[in-house]
């Protein structure tokens, strides 16, 4: 089976982060976005993935297509990419994966990190659609079911015909079919919200020509798209994992915390929910509720809901702040 993965995106929404590094590949307490995605398909599924083939964008470079084959190679899979030259909506990004979109696939937008306690088994159905309940069903794209089949899509209901949101995540037995009727958007010029081609449109031509929907639910369904909803993630993971820790010089931590290897701290305060990155180095400061990535230097810092670059520096910093990679402010 294979797992395609559009992640073209700039992630304009958690810059400056973003601007070095794609937003499916920022770390959630040592572990990469896109990465927990697939360990959670890899615990919950019922099928093996052998393949995954990435969207990027058209200026990703090598260093990346290094990084997601390593990663790959980690979970037993092949890498493949495809490229997605303009953001044309879901649908179009989908289309990228070209020839590869064939046979048994999961799509999967990298924006969401998901869990499910129970396996899912996409056996007896065309499509499984993996959904979650929410309370205000008018800001997410829903699906109408009986029992667990799916009868109908509604993007953004007006009416609270449904409280099951799709979150993004789709099987299908026959990626080829699906390809069909994206080719159908594409061909005939089909756009829907915002002007663009919405993968929703071609589900619902394959429900109309009968295809049979399945449903999947989720547990957990935690948003990475914006750097509070990055921080609030962090935060629930941290809660759920309890990370162990050593002892630090002169240093009090409240759990629960994340540090990585090679980590240094000394004279301060760390915690609640702080991920701090490998062979960061933190001194006389007080940080809480941030994320501090790989080999960054924090000194005298009192910090809250932050986020610190790579390799950046932070001298005497206070309240909220957020710098990307290879920065240095000083205050």
């Amino acid at each position: 089976m294979k797992l395609i993965i559009p992640m073209a995106g700039r992630g304009t929404r958690v810059r400056p982060h973003s601007h070095t590094t794609p937003k499916p590949l920022l770390p959630v307490a040592g572990t990469m976005i896109v990465e927990r995605i697939v360990e959670t398909f890899a615990r919950t599924l019922d099928k093996t993935i052998d393949e995954i083939v990435y969207i990027l964008g058209p200026d990703f470079g090598q260093e990346i297509k290094d990084r997601l084959t390593a990663m790959s190679e980690r979970h037993d899979a092949k890498a493949s990419f495809g490229v997605q030259e303009s953001a044309e909506g879901t649908a179009h990004a989908v289309s990228c994966a070209g020839d590869k979109l064939s046979g048994e696939v999961i799509i999967v937008f990298a924006d969401t990190i998901f869990d499910t306690s129970e396996t899912v088994s996409v056996e007896g159905a065309d499509s499984v659609i993996w959904l979650k309940e929410v309370e205000d069903p008018s800001r997410f794209g829903v699906a109408v079911h009986e029992g667990d089949k799916i009868t109908d899509f509604v993007e953004k209901p007006s009416e609270p015909i449904s409280n099951l949101a799709i979150i993004g995540v789709y099987y299908f037995k026959e990626g080829e079919n699906l390809m069909k009727e994206i080719q159908y958007l594409i061909d005939n010029d089909i756009r829907g919200h915002g002007n663009e081609l919405q993968l929703t449109d071609a589900l619902d031509r394959l429900l109309k020509n009968g295809t049979v929907f399945k449903k999947a639910t989720v547990d957990e369904w935690m948003d990475c798209g914006t750097l509070p909803a990055w921080l609030d993630t962090v935060g629930e993971i941290l809660e759920k994992e309890q990370h162990s820790h050593g002892d630090y010089e002169g240093t009090t931590i409240h759990e629960p915390v994340y540090f990585g290897e090679g980590v240094e701290i000394s004279g301060s305060e760390i915690g609640p929910n702080v991920s701090v990155e490998a062979g960061t180095t933190i001194k006389n400061s007080t940080i809480k509720n941030s994320i501090i990535q790989s080999n960054a230097s924090l000194d005298g810092c009192t910090l809250d809901r932050s986020t610190i670059g790579n390799h950046a520096e932070a001298h005497g910093a206070e309240g909220q702040i957020h710098i990307g990679d290879h920065s240095i402010l000083k205050q």
